[in-house]
């Protein structure tokens, strides 16, 4: 089956959307912050998730969500606190909701499913060593190991991942 290509993906965002999700996802948050809009769109504040995995599909870097307030809410009744630093290292599900209401309009938009991710499918993520990382970019360089596969296993800093781009952007 040929993959397809969403007409909003020409539509460059810096933010997750309807267009990145083809089915149900689960993603760990990594940490949520209040920031100014990078859109420039705006003056407003978002909450805004960033997650410990680094692509959504293998090659596509995996952008980082706006929690909008019915968003925010399934958080707060998945995590049991209103506070989003307390959202930090929780496991959710991103899918596509084809009737979202945005003003007048109806919209896909992302929605976060209030079941939490079936814990038995999901594998504890490490924040890995910097020596697990050497050893992890050697078999990368070698073609016995991908980065697809460490990013499924553990949590790289963002030393870390930068660590990684720079050793395999060297070959």
């Amino acid at each position: 089956m040929t993959e397809k290509t969403h007409f909003r993906k020409a539509f460059d965002s810096p933010y997750l959307s309807a267009a990145d999700i083809v089915e149900p996802t689960t993603l760990t948050i990594k940490e949520v912050r209040l920031q100014p809009d990078k859109t420039k769109k705006t003056k407003d504040l978002f909450n805004t998730a960033y997650f410990a995995e680094r692509e959504i599909r293998q090659g596509e870097k995996l952008k980082p969500m706006i929690l909008n307030s019915t968003n925010s809410k399934t958080i707060k009744q998945l995590t049991g606190s209103s506070f989003i630093e307390d959202w930090s290292n929780v496991a959710i599900t991103v899918y596509v909701d084809p009737s979202v209401r945005f003003g007048k309009e109806t919209v896909e938009g992302l929605r976060i499913s209030s079941v939490p991710p079936d814990k038995r499918k999901i594998p504890v993520k490490q924040q890995i060593t910097n020596e697990r990382l050497d050893s992890a970019i050697v078999k990368i360089k070698a073609g016995e190991y991908s980065t697809v596969q460490l990013n499924e296993r553990f949590i790289l800093s963002d030393e870390q991942e930068k660590k990684l781009q720079e050793a395999l952007s060297n070959d």
